[in-house]
């Protein structure tokens, strides 16, 4: 069984419906949350859970589907999703090139998502709104990938929030990653109005802006600690060790395309 669990979350007037799917379930960034609010749906899954996600779109009929980004969880049954419903996906500009023509995954996160399907979409329109007509602000934000980009219902006070949340503390970065842009991204998103937020990964957080500020504060703690053992002479092993503890498993077997050291090295680029 794939479904890992359903999500329901309101504010009296306009509901958001979710659930989370996955191969393996081995912690929450091997799962995957598609939330849809009416027929809205945001993100759409990894290729490899269509038969689950499929009956999910199904249960009522869709209008847009909007892309926070091209990640493999993120896009992967966007074609199939245009398939069935007629519905062209939303998406970065950054981000349709990739997804029109399919880019590779490393084989890790293959047997965990997935390869993506390619699919054409068209860039988000100067307007975006729900069914009841309240806005849907894309708001873009790098770091973790160059096209992110997170969508702000001011109405609502809500914030879909792609992989920029993901948790207060991080511990692993991917190589591709860009923790300068990520802070800045932060701060850029601290500046709205949100209360809730939605991640498709760790869940419904409803204090959301409170623990997206607990996240940037951590964040400039691990530059800072970096920054003084470096000033002290240690190298960056001994500052991974010392500040995050030893590699994981993950990074073994990613050849450390997501590991410890990933995320120590960006923490000394960052300035303060």
């Amino acid at each position: 069984m794939s479904v890992r669990g359903t999500y329901s979350f309101t504010d009296g007037e306009c509901e958001v419906s979710g659930m989370r799917v996955g191969r393996v379930d081995a912690g929450i960034n091997t799962t995957f949350i598609v939330y849809r609010v009416g027929d809205t749906v945001i993100d759409c899954g990894p290729p490899n859970q269509w038969n689950e996600v499929q009956p999910f779109i199904e249960r009522e009929p869709v209008r847009q589907l909007l892309i926070t980004h091209h990640h493999e969880d993120h896009s992967g049954n966007a074609s199939r999703i245009a398939a069935l419903t007629g519905v062209t996906p939303l998406a970065p500009e950054l981000a349709k090139a990739k997804l029109a023509s399919g880019f590779k995954v490393p084989p890790l996160q293959r047997f965990i998502w997935g390869s993506p399907i390619p699919v054409q979409t068209d860039s988000y329109p100067s307007d975006i709104a729900l069914a009841d007509g309240s806005p849907v602000i894309p708001v873009h934000v790098p770091g973790h990938a160059k096209d992110l980009t997170v969508f702000f219902l001011p109405k609502q006070k809500w914030l879909f929030s792609g992989d920029l949340y993901l948790s207060k503390s991080l511990k692993m970065f991917r190589n591709d990653e860009n923790l300068s842009e990520l802070i800045d991204s932060i701060h850029r998103v601290l500046a709205l109005d949100f209360e809730v937020l939605f991640c498709p990964h760790r869940g419904i957080v409803e204090n959301g802006k409170a623990a997206m500020e607990e996240k940037l504060q951590n964040l400039v703690w691990l530059c800072s600690e970096s920054q003084r053992l470096e000033r002290k002479g240690l190298s960056l092993s001994a500052i991974t060790r010392k500040v995050l503890g030893r590699e994981e498993m993950i990074s073994w077997l990613t050849g450390y395309n997501i590991s410890r050291r990933n995320l120590i090295r960006e923490a000394l680029k960052v300035k303060l």
